[in-house]
Order: C-alpha cells, then sequence, then structure tokens
C-alpha cells in the first residue's frame, strides 16, 4: 500500500486516497498562496504522505494564518 500520492502514481492507482490525518498531527503553513514557499510546503506534504491541506493554512494574502501551536 503506498504512503502518498506520488508512490500510488508510480505503482498506477490512479484512485488512491490518502488516509485521513488529524491537523494537530502536522503544522499549518504561514506561506501565502502561490509563493515558492508555499509550494515547497505543500510538495513536502505529498512527500510525506500527509494531506495537502490543513485547516490553519494561510488562504488570503490579507491575513496570516492563526498563530502555530507547539507539539
Amino acid at each position: 500500500m503506498p504512503k502518498s500520492v506520488l508512490e500510488a502514481i508510480k505503482l498506477g492507482l490512479w484512485d488512491f486516497e490518502p488516509p485521513e490525518v488529524d491537523f494537530g498531527q502536522f503544522d499549518a503553513s504561514d506561506a501565502m498562496p502561490g509563493t515558492k514557499e508555499k509550494l515547497e510546503e505543500l510538495a513536502q506534504r505529498v512527500r510525506n504522505g500527509l494531506p495537502l491541506w490543513h485547516a490553519d493554512d494561510r488562504d488570503d494574502v490579507e491575513a496570516p494564518s492563526p498563530v502555530k501551536k507547539p507539539r
């Protein structure tokens, strides 16, 4: 069973859905949408088998996301 979308694609599994991951298991991103920093963070999530989006990710140019909670 692949752990990420990238592994699934390499195996030809085009309908792969990664398991649900609690938002407390990975950090939100303060990077602005569309920036190189944001794209790098999304790529790292894919490599780690995490969901692309976090509920507290910054999704607006005007306002940063809430402060990250320490783990």
